[in-house]
């Protein structure tokens, strides 16, 4: 079974209440439907009724089991509008016009317990999202900042098949902080629990392994160690490794022999977004893997956001990844 289908078959378990906020697209009302239709989700699209219908009648898609809910509901915006403007401290009638907006809605919905998660993006972009989870859901306890994984699943390596590894952050923070690394790392270790059911052992990566090497990025991941375990001391987490290091036992047993990490982790956090990006597109193509995300992450409950460029089915797989990251919140 590969990695959207183990998730769909989570999400069956226990279908969430997802919202859509762009129920002026096509590609959400279809896959809400379907959604709906595996039993993956208790989908909430965002959108005028008329307008919905419409495109479920033009795509023969089944509005049973879905909720469409207005930006006009007056009741809603007024109870929105009131607590965004408490939590920000602001006039009502300013956060009236802002919770008023398609993503600010949805994430209001999700912010007031009307949802459990949100999938967004397809007509907005991916920093709009992120800003509009930010002020109103806002982020997990004990982090500050938003980031990026994906999960890589790799054909074969070290003689195991289908070896799954999370890459974080490839996405999201151009040149991170030690705080930003170190909360990216515990985000992530924090879903390879939750998604993969896995017990995460986090490896902060750098080019130098153990002091081999000195600069001052190499005391940045240095510094998002100690921070990392100062935030999750529960977690397995080393750094600053190389990615031989990081994954090849032979070669962590010469350059650090005494950590519970090196040789065999399964969640890589890379220096900035270069390293992630670049190295996430390499093992793709080179190792044929496959990569599923970029999946947000460090939000108070799960967002997520999709390109502009989304299919139907990348919807529903993400949909079904945002109903486990709601199960398991």
């Amino acid at each position: 079974m590969d990695f959207i289908s183990a998730m769909i078959e989570k999400a069956k378990k226990k279908p969430m209440r997802i919202v859509f906020p762009e129920g002026d697209d096509e590609r959400i009302v279809v896959a809400a439907a379907k959604a709906a239709e595996l039993g993956i989700a208790r989908p909430i699209v965002v959108g005028n009724a008329e307008e919905v219908n419409a495109l479920a009648v033009k795509n023969k898609a089944s509005l049973n089991g879905i909720a469409v809910v207005p930006t006009s509901d007056e009741k809603k915006i007024s109870r929105y509008a009131a607590a965004y403007a408490e939590a920000r401290q602001m006039k009502v009638a300013v956060a009236e016009k802002l919770v008023k907006k398609p993503l600010s809605f949805g994430c209001m919905m999700v912010k007031m317990g009307e949802a459990d998660g949100m999938v967004g993006g397809v007509a907005h972009a991916t920093a709009s999202v992120i800003q509009s989870a930010a002020l109103t859901v806002g982020y997990q306890q004990g982090l500050s900042t938003a980031s990026s994984f994906f999960v890589m699943v790799v054909p074969e390596f070290a003689g195991e098949k289908d070896k799954i590894f999370i890459f974080a952050d490839c996405a999201v923070n151009i040149a991170p902080t030690a705080q930003q690394l170190a909360e990216t790392g515990i985000a992530s270790g924090t879903n390879a629990k939750a998604l993969l059911g896995i017990d995460p052992r986090i490896a902060f990566l750098s080019f130098s392994t153990k002091g081999s090497a000195s600069h001052e990025t190499v005391d940045k991941v240095l510094e998002a160690v100690r921070i990392a375990r100062g935030i999750n001391s529960h977690f397995a987490i080393d750094g600053e490794l190389q990615g031989d290091a990081a994954l090849a036992p032979g070669v962590a047993a010469k350059k650090a022999k005494e950590s519970a990490v090196a040789g065999k982790a399964n969640v890589l956090v890379f220096p900035d977004l270069n390293a992630g990006n670049i190295c996430y597109k390499l093992v793709q193509y080179l190792a044929h893997a496959k990569a599923y995300g970029p999946i947000l992450q460090g939000f108070a409950k799960p967002i997520n956001d999709m390109s502009r460029g989304a299919t139907v089915d990348d919807l529903v797989g993400v949909t079904a990844i945002t109903v486990v990251q709601a199960q398991n919140g």
